[in-house]
């Protein structure tokens, strides 16, 4: 219901980085990692997702972001994201890397 809803007013890329935050914040980055994956996949653009590790840097200090984030898969997939787009890869070869570096087959992702 939460995910599936017509209801629901926000759209599902802003949910999904809601989702993204507090998982964060819980301490689960797994969970962290999918929520990027899927909110770039359907569509969200890279500069919302600067915006969100700017604000976690923000709110949680640069000591945890360095310690707990910078070293994480979401971290990770970040920066895959960031770095094929500067070498000007297309969008759908991205998210086909994302999906094969930390989809299912990544034990620090998978559930």
């Amino acid at each position: 219901m939460t995910w599936s809803d017509d209801k629901r007013h926000l759209p599902y890329e802003i949910r999904l980085l809601l989702s993204l935050t507090n998982a964060v914040g819980a301490g689960r980055m797994r969970q962290a990692t999918r929520e990027l994956v899927k909110a770039y996949i359907h569509g969200l653009d890279s500069a919302a997702l600067d915006d969100v590790f700017e604000l976690l840097v923000w709110n949680q200090g640069i000591g945890y972001f360095s310690s707990e984030i910078g070293p994480s898969t979401l971290f990770a997939a970040y920066k895959t994201i960031k770095n094929m787009e500067k070498q000007g890869k297309p969008r759908r070869e991205i998210g086909d890397t994302l999906k094969e570096k930390f989809g299912e087959k990544n034990p620090d992702v998978k559930v």
